[in-house]
């Protein structure tokens, strides 16, 4: 291979750290990944927590509960972009119309991108989602912000290629089932960049850097960094 692709840490070292929390994100940069991901969701109160499920363990909703009644472990976007300086951060904003925290207005792309702009992040970010509206919603609030779409392998990614391009977007995410020569060609083509998740088998990572793509995400970064550089 030519060129490695990158390696993300899927909400974190989540392999080896609770997910999406200060001590994976710090764990996955420790263990030498080139940048996180994680995932937004918003409180009662507007606040925008790092948090994968709608809901905590207990079933309580994230969206009923303000700021400070969340757990401690569970950190705001403000200071898990702290923990993650130095390193690529792809935020997810999780915005499902079947969900309990479902926010037609928006809200959650709004804050994101306010934050970003605010600290001036634009090269160091990535925003996707798989609602494209979501994401529309962030280059209309900052078109300086690079976003992306996620997308599940039963999906059109040709198709889904033309749709990022037309729409302004700067990256498509399939899942990486759905990743194949054909996909990432058409992702060159169109001048996007082609990051696929969650990949944690060695085999797979090898032949998904073979077909080129740009960056994968997985729950075990010290797993791809050996496959791709050895004991560089």
């Amino acid at each position: 291979m030519t060129t490695a692709p990158a390696v993300w840490a899927h909400r974190g070292a989540s392999a080896a750290f609770r997910e999406n929390t200060l001590d994976a994100f710090a764990g996955a940069i420790a263990l030498g990944a080139d940048g996180i991901e994680l995932d937004v969701r918003r409180t009662a109160d507007g606040a925008l927590a790092v948090h994968h499920d709608v809901a905590l363990a207990d079933g309580r909703p994230i969206v009923r509960l303000r700021a400070d009644e969340l757990p401690a472990f569970v950190p705001f976007l403000d200071a898990a972009l702290d923990a993650c300086a130095g390193v690529m951060v792809n935020i997810e904003i999780k915005n499902v119309p079947v969900e309990a925290d479902y926010d037609p207005d928006e809200s959650v792309a709004a804050g994101v991108a306010q934050l970003v702009a605010e600290r001036n992040l634009h090269e160091s970010v990535i925003v996707s989602s798989f609602s494209l509206s979501a994401i529309d919603a962030v280059r209309a609030a900052d078109d300086r912000i690079p976003t992306a779409w996620l997308t599940l392998p039963n999906y059109d990614q040709i198709s889904a290629c033309e749709l990022v391009v037309e729409r302004g977007h700067s990256a498509l995410h399939p899942e990486h089932p759905g990743v194949t020569a054909s996909v990432v060609d058409a992702a060159r083509r169109h001048g996007i960049a082609l990051n696929t998740w969650t990949v944690d088998d060695p085999a797979e990572m090898a032949r998904l850097a073979a077909l080129g793509v740009d960056a994968i995400v997985t729950n075990v970064p010290d797993v791809a960094l050996k496959t791709f550089w050895g004991n560089a």
